[in-house]
């Protein structure tokens, strides 16, 4: 035999045990695949579950763009941005609903059902002995206790913690507190950063002391105050009421309000990526998690100091019975290996 002979064999062995030894599995997509940062843990959390399993499980490239709700959304119907997942239904911003109805974005999957959304004040002001506020239950006591949540800024009024401003809470919070009537009575304070919001209500409860602020589950918070706060009372939710109060455009205008519906968050995505995308998008279809799962996970987070990552890989752990649902077993298998 020839040493070119040889040689070529000996390179045609090689090259065959090379592409025996790369992986078999291949990513829908190539392009990294853009995730919208929402800026609330909740929305980290699931998108680092989520990038975990795309990255390590079926090789595909991640990124993500962080930001707040309105421009996410809007680079979602431009292109420039592929997954958000976290879409909360009751507070979908325009740009969203306008998307829908151009087709450029469209809801893929249910990630809970069961999220919640609602006002709140400490329980010490309502209940026992020396309770300030025991008469205290709903929206409509509010203003015979505003001097208990005064304002340092205006001491005439009240002070409301409303959620931040780019948040599609924000104007939704805005009208519903014009149309109960609040707005003469209470300032409408948005903090400047979820961690500004949640400084304000965690230092008022080391101290017992008032505070009247909007707030949503899941959240870390709720993980580990919940059975320190109280929501108000609202009048029953009303579909015609709250499609009205969505359509307003000067909050000064409304003159009524209803509780928030029911929350429903999905998985939101362009359109055109991922119709290019089906093992994804059954991926997508398949995610479901609950409040109580993430509020776990998102209190690990702030007690522990975990970081987003860090969290989707102890739920990985932890909680094989729930992931392992949504995709193949040799997806499965990639994981479970990446986990360590």
């Amino acid at each position: 035999m020839t040493a070119w002979l040889r040689a070529t064999r000996c390179r045609f062995a090689l090259l065959c045990g090379l592409l025996l030894s790369l992986p078999t599995w291949a990513c829908d997509i190539r392009e990294p695949i853009v995730f919208a940062g929402l800026n609330w843990d909740s929305n980290e959390f699931h998108t680092a579950v989520a990038q975990r399993i795309l990255r390590d499980g079926m090789g595909c490239l991640v990124d993500k763009v962080p930001g707040a709700t309105i421009p996410l959304h809007n680079g979602m119907v431009k292109g420039d941005i592929h997954i958000a997942m976290e879409v909360w239904l009751a507070n979908e911003s325009k740009v969203w609903l306008d998307g829908i109805a151009n087709g450029k974005v469209t809801s893929i999957g249910t990630n809970l059902t069961d999220a919640v959304q609602a006002w709140f004040v400490p329980k010490y002001l309502v209940e026992g002995p020396d309770a300030p506020a025991k008469g205290l239950r709903s929206v409509a006591d509010l203003p015979r206790y505003k001097a208990l949540f005064a304002d340092p800024e205006e001491p005439g009024k009240g002070r409301f913690y409303n959620c931040m401003a780019g948040w599609a809470c924000e104007p939704l919070n805005t009208k519903r507190l014009a149309g109960y009537g609040l707005s003469e009575h209470f300032t409408n304070v948005r903090p400047g950063s979820g961690a500004a919001l949640d400084a304000a209500i965690v230092s008022a409860l080391k101290r017992r002391k008032p505070i009247f602020f909007y707030y949503w589950g899941p959240s870390w918070l709720l993980g580990q105050h919940a059975g320190e706060l109280l929501a108000l009372e609202e009048p029953a939710f009303d579909a015609k009421n709250w499609a009205a109060l969505m359509a307003a455009a000067d909050p000064a205008k409304v003159r009524s309000a209803t509780a928030f519906p029911a929350v429903e968050i999905v998985i939101g995505v362009n359109q055109a990526f991922i119709q290019r995308a089906p093992t994804i998008a059954q991926f997508l279809r398949n995610y479901r998690t609950s409040n109580r799962l993430v509020s776990e996970a998102l209190a690990a987070m702030q007690t522990g100091k975990l970081s987003a990552d860090a969290a989707a890989r102890m739920f990985l752990l932890n909680h094989p019975e729930v992931w392992e649902k949504w995709v193949a077993p040799d997806v499965v298998k990639r994981v479970r290996a990446s986990l360590g």
